[in-house]
């Protein structure tokens, strides 16, 4: 059959028109679909899987236990903790318990299942999410944020600085509770643009002094974001939690993401004895400095798999491991997502609080000793509380 020629040209312009709209389709679907970027686990026939866990035998572990017990119903009662705790020693679980309650309208008591926000104990997971990326050789240290944010508005911030708090950009809680004017909640990508037109002054520039910073460790997931292609969430979900098989572990985004089953809210006790939910701001869309839940043995399997060389290089854990310094030479007592003590206990540390979420993750190197403390209604002696807890496990175990 022969088509007119006024018939041909329709269908040629009809066949164009169709071929573009499928184009631009396709474009569009692929820019709204994540990209989900697996980094290769490191493997370690030596390594026992992180799904059993070591245990003391309980004949070992009577007397910790009973005095770890005897402590944590005293601090329920008198201090109204209400959280949980893991120790672990020599890679085995010495003692693991929670206490109180999780839901103070609906009186239901913790679980072992039930996740904490990290607050700040987040930023080891930024930190390794940026280590997996440079043994990858996607990004480098010395690269400046104006790499991957052209708009950037404060120049020659390297990914270390961010790293090692010298970068000395402002608070960002202060722009946005100052510089937001919508109802939603900033997520990562409108707080750096937030950044660029704000027209805030930095504290000093880049690598002169140490000043602990949120602002940068937002940055830093940003980093992750636009390099990987994915979301800091899925970024973490693929390379950290289901290799670690961190079940109960996962980044939790502010009107963004739904809430999950057992996932805690932060309270403050009002007149001595009636517990308030604390409400959401418009901080907690943001991740990277804080946003990450988990439960202790989920951060336990974290800490395990990251210091067995699971997860990382030597090389790598020992740069997050190390003090940083200044462009002056000083040193700094932070290293890469880590405080670090060589005075005191030779430790690396991290602390956390936010929203009535107080958090904390040491380990004693010296005694390979591991504590974890999470806790959800605003309790304020945490470093107290891990002072004691090392101590009864050290007059137990003769350290």
């Amino acid at each position: 059959m022969h088509l007119p020629k006024k018939s041909k040209i329709l269908f040629s312009i009809c066949f164009l028109f169709l071929a573009v709209l499928l184009f631009i389709s396709n474009t569009s679907h692929s820019k709204n679909t994540e990209v989900h970027v697996k980094i290769p686990l490191k493997e370690d026939p030596k390594i026992a899987p992180l799904e059993i866990l070591a245990r003391y035998p309980e004949k070992e572990t009577q007397r910790v236990h009973f005095k770890l017990d005897s402590l944590l119903k005293r601090i329920h009662k008198r201090h109204d903790f209400n959280g949980a705790i893991l120790v672990a020693k020599n890679d085995k679980i010495v003692y693991q318990s929670q206490v109180g309650t999780a839901d103070f309208k609906k009186k239901t008591l913790l679980k072992k299942e039930s996740t904490f926000q990290l607050a700040s104990v987040s930023k080891q997971f930024t930190a390794a999410a940026i280590m997996l990326l440079k043994e990858r050789n996607l990004i480098k240290l010395t690269d400046t944020v104006n790499t991957y944010f052209p708009n950037f508005p404060y120049e020659g911030v390297t990914i270390q600085n961010l790293l090692n708090h010298t970068a000395g950009l402002p608070k960002y809680f202060w722009i946005a509770e100052h510089k937001w004017h919508q109802k939603k909640a900033p997520t990562n990508t409108e707080m750096i643009a937030l950044l660029a037109k704000s027209n805030v002054q930095r504290f000093f520039k880049s690598g002169r002094n140490f000043d602990y910073s949120n602002t940068g460790y937002f940055v830093l997931a940003s980093i992750v974001e636009k390099v990987s292609g994915s979301s800091f969430s899925s970024f973490l979900e693929t390379n950290i939690f289901e290799p670690l098989q961190m079940k109960n572990s996962y980044v939790y985004s502010f009107e963004k993401d739904p809430l999950k089953k057992g996932q805690l809210a932060g309270y403050r006790l009002y007149r001595g004895w009636r517990h308030l939910k604390i409400p959401s701001t418009v901080n907690d869309a943001i991740v990277g400095d804080k946003n990450v839940y988990t439960n202790t043995e989920d951060l336990y399997k974290w800490t395990l798999g990251l210091n067995t060389g699971k997860l990382l290089s030597k090389e790598s854990l020992d740069l997050m491991y190390s003090k940083g310094k200044t462009v002056y030479g000083r040193e700094v007592p932070y290293g890469f997502g880590f405080r670090i003590d060589t005075k005191v206990q030779n430790s690396i540390y991290h602390y956390g609080k936010w929203n009535g979420f107080s958090t904390a993750l040491i380990k004693y190197l010296d005694d390979d000793l591991v504590v974890i403390i999470l806790e959800h209604t605003s309790y304020t002696a945490i470093k107290a509380l891990n002072k004691k807890i090392k101590n009864i496990v050290a007059e137990s175990f003769g350290i």
